[in-house]
């Protein structure tokens, strides 16, 4: 009697494809950087054209930045955490800084979710510029924000007499 033929199936976040040889459904891992681009293309149209300028005015400001897939398909932009999301919606591209509420902003540049204590959004709609210089300031203080904010929580460890959390700043030591 042989044996039954066996098949490994690593589902991850990704986009599924029907193979045409097996018939089963395959999964295609795609990068982060990789369902950013899809999203920016799938959306062809002035949404998608303001997602891709403000992706590059981030990654201008900050070389470093990591791009991530998170919540279902919410391209999040993260060094030392989270910097920022751009979500799509109908009429709004909408970028939700995760410490807005404690960035300066000199500019205004922030007109949405004004009333919490912890983010700031910008709403970007249809024919809505953007001040790249201001952005790009925007998004390197922060970049600072959480560097500093990481830094903290690294000497009040060490202060209680902890080892201090692994991060992206220390992780070479060990």
């Amino acid at each position: 009697m042989s044996k039954p033929a066996t098949r490994t199936l690593s589902v991850t976040a990704g986009t599924s494809k029907k193979s045409a040889k097996s018939g089963l459904n395959e999964i295609r891992e795609d990068s982060p950087s990789q369902l950013i681009d899809g999203r920016i293309k799938e959306l062809s149209d002035w949404r998608g054209e303001t997602l891709a300028r403000v992706r590059i005015l981030i990654k201008q400001a900050d070389p470093e930045v990591v791009e991530e897939w998170k919540w279902r398909g919410v391209p999040v932009w993260e060094h030392d955490g989270i910097v920022c999301t751009g979500e799509t919606y109908r009429n709004v591209v909408k970028l939700t800084f995760a410490k807005g509420a404690s960035l300066d902003d000199p500019s205004g540049l922030f007109n949405s979710s004004l009333e919490g204590n912890m983010r700031r959004a910008i709403d970007l709609h249809k024919g809505d510029a953007i001040d790249e210089k201001a952005f790009r300031a925007l998004i390197r203080a922060a970049v600072a924000l959480n560097i500093s904010d990481e830094l903290t929580l690294a000497r009040s460890a060490l202060r209680r007499g902890q080892r201090a959390p692994e991060t992206r700043l220390n992780k070479d030591e060990q």
